[in-house]
């Protein structure tokens, strides 16, 4: 099929994943970086602000800091890492999820309109740099490093011919996959997300611009269609902002539980 051309000869190029490779604002400064920059304040003067007064009735900024508090407190540390173990990594796992949270919804604020976790080199860092050490640094000070490294690697209960071939699959997926995976998940999901808003919005306007009144009509439709998607685009934005902390506490509670 050829590809559509408007009216006054444009041709139409469907957005792809180099779009949302930015050009330098200032020096080796570019937007998504700015963005991180601007969440970690949002969070930081949010959570300030709402705790510098606290009441028994709260307010509704203190309200939503608790129960944000509450969520990544009991429906994630909690429940991950285990009642003994989850107490010192609630900053770590209320910060990853608010954290993931801004950047997605960025996507859907206007004059922004980028999720900063669709660029592949944050959710790495912060899988790679933040969770991956603090897994396995939990790990070793609960079991001891041969101890860790036994108790991530050897499985129980296995017979012994079988142990060379589980060995080399434990170690890659602990030591090597978790982390990719737990970075691809959340950029995949961001990225395929604005790229599906983005056709449709871009398609809308292009068949809007068509000399042929069907193809305007159909314009309607790819409008109503972005519409939806971007309603959906938001309950996934916070769902792997959720994952991606849940995730984050399972494998430190892995790393930390008595059994493998």
């Amino acid at each position: 099929m050829g590809a559509l051309v408007s009216a006054s000869g444009g041709e139409f190029i469907p957005p792809g994943p180099q779009d949302l490779d930015l050009p330098e604002i200032f020096g080796p400064v570019t937007k998504p970086m700015l963005l991180v920059v601007l969440a970690m304040i949002i969070i930081a003067a949010y959570f300030l602000l709402a705790s510098r007064n606290l009441k028994v009735v709260p307010s509704k900024s203190q309200f939503l800091a608790e129960s944000a508090y509450d969520f990544g407190r009991n429906s994630i540390a909690r429940q991950q890492i285990g009642s003994e173990n989850f107490r010192p990594y609630i900053p770590l796992i209320l910060t990853i999820f608010t954290f993931v949270l801004v950047n997605n919804l960025f996507g859907m604020i206007p004059f922004i309109q980028y999720p900063t976790m669709a660029h592949i080199g944050f959710p790495i860092a912060l899988s790679v740099l933040v969770v991956y050490p603090v897994y396995h640094i939990a790990g070793i000070r609960r079991h001891g490093f041969f101890g860790y490294i036994k108790h991530q690697l050897v499985l129980p209960n296995i017979p012994t011919w079988v142990l060379p071939l589980l060995i080399i699959i434990e170690f890659f997926q602990k030591f090597v996959l978790n982390p990719l995976t737990l970075a691809i998940r959340v950029f995949a999901a961001m990225l395929a997300g604005h790229l599906i808003i983005a056709v449709f919005t871009i398609g809308g306007h292009f068949l809007l611009e068509q000399a042929n009144w069907g193809l305007k009509g159909t314009s309607v439709l790819a409008f109503v269609i972005a519409i939806a998607m971007s309603l959906l685009e938001v309950f996934i934005q916070i769902l792997q902002a959720y994952i991606f902390a849940l995730l984050a506490a399972g494998f430190i509670g892995a790393a930390v539980a008595s059994e493998h």
